[in-house]
């Protein structure tokens, strides 16, 4: 689920909706309310440990943290050197997330359709905007955090593509997970060179708050999403399948990465030293080029991530 929630396109409230696992941990969140902190602050830690269900969501948080570790090295990696690929399989995701959000969806009307219609224009309007730079505001950060959380407790919607759309996916969900991962490994190794080093300091901060912002989200949306979906379920999931769909142009594998540059035409960069983007390109794939295909190979792959996960879910109902 941790992975999951990683990889735009990839709902991480998919997998435990698949996983059968989702209606308990939607109910554990909810259980994070007055009379649990009641329970904390009154110093009755098994009643309040026992009252959230805390052996259950301890396992998942624990789970989600080893995946977030080992993904995100993975993940640094290919974007570095692969970044065509990496794309091209995120592209699939998204193709395959519409299809698991939409084969069941049966109440197509005339309120649904306005709100699928509504979804869609939002979603083309963001795939024609300039996309967001990375912004390490740490008020922003929060909200990022928050936002972030949506794909673990709404199925189909991908925290992460949200923020690819907000330009911070790679500040909060590969540089800054990776700065914690060297610097415990340091630690650990007895070296608190850290200490010294501002960028690092830095960037455990962003993570710091993106980390709270994120814990805020997840028991606040909760409960907000838990009153949404039974309000306005049929609506909601219209106004999903439209947003996405319509922002499938902000992963499109194959564009050309448009940096700003000053009047000598070098490359300017923010504080951080990371290159400024100021658009992208975005051009038809060559299929005389052999990489084209390679990049077709892994939507390919993309979307049968999806269809898996698909098939998973039917084999545990019908075995249930």
């Amino acid at each position: 689920m941790g992975a999951a929630n990683k990889v735009p396109g990839v709902s991480g409230g998919i997998v435990a909706f698949v996983g059968g696992f989702y209606e308990e941990f939607i109910y554990s969140l909810q259980k994070v309310n007055g009379k649990a902190f009641k329970l904390l602050i009154n110093g009755r830690f098994k009643s309040f440990y026992t009252y959230i269900n805390g052996q259950f969501l301890s396992l998942l948080i624990f789970g989600m943290l080893v995946s977030y570790f080992s993904i995100s090295k993975i993940l640094d990696y290919f974007l570095e050197k692969k970044e065509l690929l990496v794309w091209s399989a995120f592209f699939g995701m998204i193709l395959g997330s519409i299809y698991y959000i939409s084969k069941d969806f049966e109440h197509w009307n005339k309120k649904t359709i306005t709100a699928g219609i509504i979804g869609l224009i939002i979603g083309v309007l963001i795939s024609f905007l300039n996309p967001a730079t990375a912004n390490d505001n740490l008020l922003f950060i929060f909200l990022c955090g928050m936002i972030s959380v949506s794909g673990m407790t709404l199925p189909g919607l991908s925290g992460s593509f949200i923020l690819i759309l907000l330009g911070n996916y790679v500040l909060l969900l590969v540089d800054s997970v990776n700065a914690l991962y060297d610097t415990l490994s340091e630690v650990f190794q007895g070296d608190f060179g850290f200490l010294n080093d501002p960028e690092r300091l830095s960037t455990l901060t962003i993570l710091a708050v993106f980390t709270i912002g994120s814990a805020v989200g997840l028991v606040s949306l909760s409960h907000l999403l838990s009153y949404v979906l039974k309000q306005h379920k049929h609506i909601t999931t219209a106004v999903i399948i439209g947003f996405i769909t319509g922002s499938l142009g902000v992963v499109w594998p194959w564009k050309k990465t448009i940096y700003k540059t000053n009047n000598l035409g070098q490359i300017l960069t923010d504080s951080n030293g990371k290159e400024i983007i100021v658009n992208y390109k975005r051009y038809f794939p060559n299929f005389e080029v052999p990489e084209t295909w390679w990049a077709i190979v892994f939507i390919v792959i993309g979307i049968s991530i999806l269809l898996g996960l698909d098939w998973y879910g039917k084999q545990r109902q019908l075995h249930a």
